[in-house]
């Protein structure tokens, strides 16, 4: 398994000289977490001369398009919208099921899409775990895939299993509770649809879903090896390089009124619970009653607004959307869903956070975070502000958490994951002749 250190210097010029052939097809499923790493990817791909075309669900056309990138849709935003209404995205156990009827029907989508460069010179699909109709166009058409991972839960291993929801005990106990989970929970949900469109196709069956979505041309992991350290029976054609940490930039600079605000007193507590969650209620109230029982000042982080209540204290304010990379270096605490971009910029900002894990992937980066000293995690279904205050208290006053937050920022400073992703993709397609 390659594991050598990934430089960031432009490798395409001296593979394909100074005009490229290369025609990358990003397409990727989820929400903003999901949606932005690719983006910087491929805005990243499109600046060392690649062609690109950006794929995701018509909710991101803005600000795709306003990245200059060619876009085509995978979904619309109606059912974006209906998706994310729905509690069951955010339930341990019922959010696979969810997620995957929303995006099946944009996967006959992705398929078509990649079937349309089949044959042609040079071009190579970039998608996400979820990624089943460019993984499909490469089997019957031949257009190779990339698997993109953006955290470590979705590769399992029985050497350090990642830590999901009902999957505890001993390795050995957690092996088989995850095998049982492929074959009782995970395969029949997504089997069925995909081995009747592969039965059409011409193509056998497939079972162990969650292995067969690591792609055989290449599985790219956008998270560092000091973070999840590469295991042996992980895919012997992973490139790991770092995390992305790409945010919207929406046009102007800070809203005057956050300004003030940052500079009217003490750094505030950032409280998110994640850009796609219209379910935030007991957690913002949570927040509200942390911060006046800390005496500390806050910042409600939500796109949706109904989740705030009206009247807040002076000392609190809320924000629909703002880059993370500019608030967390002037906050001092962040707490979050446990989704791994947010989770990344607060490590970068050097702050302690606190993780309100809900599914997903969001348990085992929390108990990442716990490993590495860098916060800690409160439960979502009981939340209340004391019990928050008694996870947070102890971390904004720890020396050593203080130090730890410092230290991992250091290995950050240089936020070059995108080119670093982007290298070793170019030498991955070259050294395996991906795209002739």
């Amino acid at each position: 398994m390659p594991r050598a250190p990934i430089g960031h210097s432009s490798f395409y010029e001296t593979c394909w000289g100074s005009d490229p052939s290369m025609h990358f097809v990003c397409s990727t499923f989820g929400s903003a977490g999901d949606v932005f790493p690719m983006l910087g990817l491929a805005i990243e791909l499109q600046a060392r001369g690649h062609a690109v075309t950006f794929a995701t669900n018509e909710h991101f056309a803005g600000v795709v398009n306003a990245s200059g990138l060619p876009f085509a849709p995978l979904g619309t935003a109606e059912a974006f919208l209906a998706s994310i209404r729905s509690s069951d995205l955010w339930h341990p156990q019922r959010a696979f099921r969810h997620v995957f009827q929303f995006l099946s029907p944009a996967l006959r989508d992705q398929y078509e899409l990649h079937a349309r460069l089949a044959g042609s010179t040079g071009a190579v699909g970039i998608t996400n775990c979820f990624g089943f109709g460019a993984i499909l166009a490469q089997e019957k058409l031949g257009i190779p895939v990339i698997t993109l991972h953006l955290q470590p839960a979705v590769l399992w291993s029985r050497h350090a299993p990642p830590s999901l929801p009902g999957v505890v005990g001993p390795r050995w106990l957690k092996s088989m509770l995850y095998s049982l989970g492929e074959r009782l929970v995970l395969d029949p949900v997504v089997c069925p649809f995909l081995n009747a469109w592969r039965a059409d196709l011409g193509l056998p069956p497939v079972h162990r879903i969650t292995r067969w979505w690591n792609s055989p041309a290449g599985v790219l992991c956008m998270f560092p090896d000091w973070y999840a350290p590469p295991q042996p029976d992980w895919p012997a054609n992973l490139m790991q390089t770092d995390f992305p940490l790409w945010n919207r930039r929406p046009d102007g600079l800070m809203d005057g009124v956050l300004e003030r605000f940052l500079d009217g007193g003490d750094r505030p507590i950032v409280f998110t619970p994640g850009s796609a969650n219209v379910h935030g209620r007991r957690f913002f109230e949570a927040a509200i009653s942390a911060c006046r029982m800390l005496g500390r000042r806050g910042i409600l982080l939500t796109e949706f607004p109904e989740q705030v209540p009206e009247s807040l204290p002076a000392s609190m304010m809320h924000v629909r959307y703002v880059p993370l990379d500019d608030l967390l270096p002037r906050s001092a605490a962040f707490v979050h869903h446990g989704g791994i971009g947010s989770m990344s910029q607060a490590m970068f900002a050097g702050i302690p956070q606190v993780i309100v894990p809900l599914a997903h992937d969001q348990f085992d980066n929390a108990a990442r975070v716990r490993r590495l000293g860098l916060g800690g995690s409160a439960p979502s279904k009981t939340l209340t502000g004391r019990k928050l205050v008694r996870v947070l208290q102890p971390l904004l006053e720890s020396v050593a958490v203080a130090d730890a937050c410092h230290g991992v920022a250091s290995r950050l400073v240089r936020r070059d994951g995108l080119q670093r992703s982007v290298t070793a993709i170019e030498r991955h397609v070259a050294a395996n002749r991906l795209a002739p």
